[in-house]
C-alpha cells in the first residue's frame, strides 16, 4: 500500500533556500516535495510502500535522513512524522 509520509527535523539555525532545493532534489525521486526556507525547520513529505503505518513511519523516516544527508544539511533530530495512506484518503472521501 502506498503512503504519504510527512516528516522535519528542527534545529538552531535559518535554513537558506540553496539548502531545501537540495532536499528538494534529494527526495524527488521518492515523489517527495521539500519546505523550510527561511525557517529552523526543514521538512518533507514523500510517498513509500508500507504494509502498515508503523512500516511507513519507518521507511518515510529512514529516506529523510538519507535525502537530508545528500542534500548537506545538519543530522537534526526528526521533531515530527506522520503517515496517511491511500486508503485513509479514500475514506475521507466518503
Amino acid at each position: 500500500m502506498k503512503w504519504s509520509v510527512s516528516v522535519a527535523a528542527e534545529g538552531d539555525r535559518v535554513i537558506s533556500r540553496e539548502e531545501v532545493l537540495e532536499l528538494a532534489d534529494a527526495v524527488a525521486m521518492s515523489g517527495g516535495i521539500a519546505s523550510g526556507i527561511g525557517t529552523t525547520r526543514f521538512g518533507a513529505q514523500l510517498i513509500v510502500e508500507a504494509d502498515d503505518r508503523a512500516d511507513a513511519v519507518q521507511r518515510g523516516s529512514a529516506e529523510f535522513v538519507r535525502a537530508a544527508a545528500q542534500a548537506g544539511l545538519p543530522p537534526w533530530p526528526i521533531a515530527y512524522v506522520d503517515a496517511v495512506s491511500e486508503a485513509d484518503e479514500l475514506d475521507d472521501l466518503e
